[in-house]
């Protein structure tokens, strides 16, 4: 066992660096920052992979390639770092979630890392809404029973794979992986910000929920013991201190998810300010300091720390949409593309879509979902194709957009950040004419691992609060009204065609039509 400690009991002395880790659905990265959260230019490392997916609903990553993937990032990024290593004071962590593997009693996965984009679960997660009562596990939990989450995950393998089943003896997220290989033990804690994106925690009492896991006969003892993210770790394990001896010593703060860290980062700490991040998937999210709400439908609500509350909807569509459309219609992905998806009128294409690629998750929850295109004919070209789905994704974020606002400040903000966004000012103000509402699009890089470096200095005493130092300029985006009543048609036919094809869930659906429909 190793030697634990929290970080808050000891100074980081002179030591004016954090190493932060991001591990994401389609990369790894490693930054160094300052001490007021600023990337220290030339720091970083990435390196990049893809998801392994198939046509039943597959979406999956191999769990010991990726701590191998993850750890030559953080070699590299110490060989960049060279003199300053020694300068490093913690390293905090920010993780996909909830992405977790099946692990034997030795620690060793079994299984592979399955993601919140797998969808293989759908007809388990409608068996449990039958069996149980769906308005209060989603209460408890903060999270539908919905394929994306361990629930369903854990019913599925058990049917589909049950001698896979009986060799698991715990299930551990990305970070509690990571650092039980690192440190050498099996008791690494799980963060409640990481915790309760698997729909396996009670929210108000912050432990797992024992009535969910005994209809789903699974015993606490296979989920890592829970903490906040303030928790760290000392002490590498030998053959890791040899491999980072800059490292050897200094705390290791809990994963955080990757959602809460891109608020956090992005400044979005507050009802004032609601996060629009667009990546390989997109969401919208909001902080709300010292609350545990009631979760409106077609949400969820999770943790940064165990006071705070991050309540949003995340969709399975964002940059993935754009990549995919791109390629497959042989676009060129440049400033041209943008320029000339600018010169359409909103709306001119006849189409209506559904853009479900990998599966809906927010707003409808459908476990069933899949793409639709509706209204091709022969004058259709490539480039209304893609602006339709753009589009239709705007539709979604809108409809997210409507049900979270309520729970914000009446004149609150949205910041837009994320790969996606930056690649294209034309969605950016797309989104901002479908939303109906002012977007700031940040100018700032890496805002995921910058808000995990923010939640590592406040772990470390440095910060007093989430927001000590400002972020960076931003550039702003108006709406334009004129396009506002082509939009909301397009919205209503969109949400028409869900409704047909879907159906309504009678537990989602009236809270859905009711924000499509609100003018």
């Amino acid at each position: 066992m190793t030697r634990k400690a929290t970080a808050r009991k000891k100074s980081p002395g002179g030591r004016r660096f954090i190493l932060v880790i991001d591990v994401g659905s389609s990369s790894v990265r490693a930054n160094l920052y300052d001490r007021r959260a600023r990337l220290v230019e030339g720091s970083q490392e990435a390196r990049h992979f893809a998801l392994h997916t198939a046509a039943d609903g597959t979406a999956d990553e191999d769990a010991l390639a990726l701590v191998v993937e993850t750890e030559k990032v953080v070699d590299a990024v110490l060989a960049k770092a060279r003199a300053r290593a020694k300068d490093i004071a913690a390293v905090g962590l920010d993780t996909l979630v909830f992405a977790a593997c099946g692990v034997d009693a030795r620690g060793v996965p079994v299984t592979p890392l399955y993601t919140y984009a797998d969808t293989r679960a759908r007809g388990q997660a409608q068996e449990l809404r039958h069996e149980l009562d769906f308005a209060e596990v989603y209460q408890r939990t903060g999270c539908p029973l919905h394929t994306s989450y361990m629930p369903a995950r854990l019913r599925w393998l058990e049917a589909a794979h049950p001698g896979l089943a009986r060799r698991v003896k715990r299930w551990l997220p990305v970070g509690s992986l990571l650092y039980g290989r690192w440190f050498g033990t099996s008791a690494v804690p799980v963060s409640y910000s990481v915790a309760a994106w698997s729909g396996l925690l009670d929210r108000r009492s912050l432990q797992w929920d024992q009535a969910l896991l005994r209809h789903l006969h699974v015993s606490a003892d296979a989920l890592p013991p829970l903490a906040d993210y303030d928790h760290s770790l000392r002490g590498l394990a030998p053959k890791y201190a040899k491999r980072w001896p800059a490292l050897r010593d200094v705390p290791f703060f809990l994963a955080v998810g990757d959602g809460a860290a891109a608020n956090v980062g992005s400044g979005c700490v507050s009802p004032d300010r609601i996060a629009l991040t667009v990546g390989t998937t997109g969401a919208m999210r909001v902080v709300l300091p010292d609350a545990t709400p009631s979760v409106p439908a077609g949400l969820w609500a999770y943790k940064v720390g165990a006071k705070e509350t991050l309540l949003g909807g995340a969709l399975s569509e964002g940059g993935n949409v754009f990549a995919w459309a791109t390629a497959t219609l042989r676009l060129p992905p440049d400033k041209k593309l943008d320029a000339a998806l600018r010169a359409l009128p909103p709306d001119g294409h006849g189409l209506t879509i559904l853009p479900f690629v990998a599966g809906e998750r927010s707003p409808g929850w459908s476990n069933d979902a899949e793409s639709i295109t509706a209204g091709i004919h022969p004058a259709t070209s490539a480039l209304q194709i893609l602006q339709a789905w753009l589009e239709a994704v705007a539709f979604r974020v809108a409809i997210v957009g409507r049900l979270l606002s309520p729970h914000a400040s009446p004149t609150h903000e949205i910041v837009a950040s994320g790969g996606a966004m930056s690649a294209s000012p034309y969605w950016v103000q797309l989104m901002a004419d479908v939303i109906g509402r002012r977007v700031h699009l940040s100018r700032s890089e890496e805002l995921t691992s910058r808000g995990a470096a923010i939640l590592t200095l406040r772990g470390l005493s440095l910060w007093r609060t989430l927001a000590d130092e400002a972020l960076g300029t931003e550039d702003v985006y108006e709406p334009d009204a004129s396009r506002a009543p082509v939009y909301q048609a397009a919205l209503e036919r969109q949400h028409r065609l869900y409704e047909k094809m879907l159906g309504a869930d009678p537990a989602i659906g009236p809270a859905l039509s009711a924000a499509v429909y609100r003018r």
